[in-house]
């Protein structure tokens, strides 16, 4: 953003009917001039008719020689209950997708979070569904062979045999777009549940445990009205020592008026952690070191900043001058990370590779993206984020898009 359009988001972003009435009324206007020519910086190739989702899990195997996606029927509104998609994946063999195959279908998804498909190991899978109107995930094998665990999954830990968890009922009504319709135990009648929050889930075994309670949540901040408050975008540190998520809290007449904490539970010690975020955060990843990268608003600035679990008093903003707004980021080994950026005034997306040592950002991408896939209200939030993904090996990026006018899956080398 411009320093103009930053004042004016800064000033309106609480109020969501304003904001987007002013970005409508303010792309209205340049929809009006030529449309600028999209650039990859290298090559790419296109799979269309398919999305992954969000930005904080690869679709990519472990060995690199698949990738998953999903595969819906339709683009342009919200899955009704009981609406499933394919899931599946492509061989991949040297920066090309081969043929597709089928692994099952999911009726738990929507565009942003997908089904939280995901690999556990280079020929099983994982993802969320619903059965008899009530949310379970998944685990199935190449081979075919199917087991259902009783509880819905949001990441995985780095060896696959646990997983985070919480309610995506209670999530849906808190964050309409990223839940799903169907029932979870989410107590969606209560404000701050001690039976629900951050879970830990044992894949093997069919359990779960909770780890932190909205309740525990509820009593360390101070707010007044009556908030809803719930847990979401969990995440394992690469060690599997720590389990990142957001905690937040809204009133249900005004969603898009979230309150938020940026929290990390330690499995070793029990000790619950607030990384010093001024109550803002809203998208993150961490690298091998035990560090974060996170989109923030910080002394009412919105930027890109790095958190290091061994000193939180360490955080720094990365590439401040060119990351001014929120961004979906995916690390590239531990020194380097790529990030997105919404669409601008003239519907123009960006993904850019940004040195965490010397704060460079390179552009990789700049694509258009359809007025059409626009989201104008949050309960149906049809938009496509760009959540740029990256291979493990590092050599590939890939993205959701919809520049041919279709959702798709584009791939380059990095």
């Amino acid at each position: 953003m411009n320093r103009i359009e930053t004042i004016v988001y800064n000033a309106v972003r609480n109020n969501t009917e304003l904001k987007f009435a002013l970005r409508n009324v303010y792309q209205s206007i340049f929809d009006l001039m030529p449309r600028k020519k999209d650039f990859y910086a290298k090559d790419t190739v296109t799979i269309e008719n398919c999305f992954f989702g969000f930005h904080d899990i690869s679709p990519f195997s472990a060995d690199g020689s698949k990738i998953l996606v999903n595969r819906s029927s339709f683009d342009l509104r919200m899955p009704l209950p009981g609406e499933t998609l394919q899931v599946g994946y492509y061989g991949f063999d040297n920066g090309k997708p081969g043929d597709f195959h089928v692994m099952g279908e999911s009726a738990a998804w929507n565009f942003h979070k997908g089904c939280r498909l995901q690999w556990r190991d280079n020929s099983s899978v994982v993802f969320n569904s619903a059965v008899n109107n009530n949310l379970v995930s998944v685990c199935r094998s190449l081979d075919g062979t199917e087991r259902i665990i009783g509880f819905p999954i949001d990441t995985l830990s780095p060896n696959g045999k646990l997983a985070t968890g919480f309610s995506y009922e209670r999530l849906e009504m808190c964050m309409p777009g990223y839940g799903y319709p169907y029932k979870d135990n989410g107590l969606t009648d209560c404000y701050a549940p001690s039976e629900t929050g951050l879970f830990v889930i044992d894949i093997e075994k069919n359990t779960r445990e909770l780890a932190v309670s909205l309740e525990q949540l509820s009593g360390q901040v101070t707010a007044k009205g009556n908030y809803f408050h719930y847990v979401t975008h969990s995440e394992w540190s690469k060690d599997g020592r720590y389990i990142s998520f957001l905690h937040r809290w809204v009133d249900l007449k005004e969603v898009m008026k979230r309150h938020t904490r940026m929290m990390v539970f330690d499995t070793q010690t029990k000790e619950l952690i607030e990384l010093p975020s001024q109550q803002s955060g809203s998208h993150y990843v961490w690298n091998n070191r035990n560090q974060i990268v996170a989109s923030c608003i910080i002394d009412g600035k919105s930027c890109h900043v790095m958190f290091d679990m061994s000193d939180l008093t360490l955080c720094r903003p990365i590439a401040a001058d060119k990351l001014n707004s929120d961004g979906h980021q995916s690390f590239i080994g531990d020194s380097m990370f790529v990030t997105d950026t919404y669409p601008d005034k003239r519907r123009m997306a960006r993904i850019f590779r940004v040195n965490i040592e010397d704060s460079s950002a390179e552009l990789l991408v700049s694509a258009y993206s359809p007025k059409k896939f626009q989201t104008k209200i949050p309960e149906i939030h049809i938009a496509c984020d760009l959540h740029p993904r990256v291979s493990a090996d590092g050599k590939y990026l890939c993205w959701d898009t919809v520049t041919t006018g279709k959702r798709s899956i584009r791939i380059m080398s990095l």
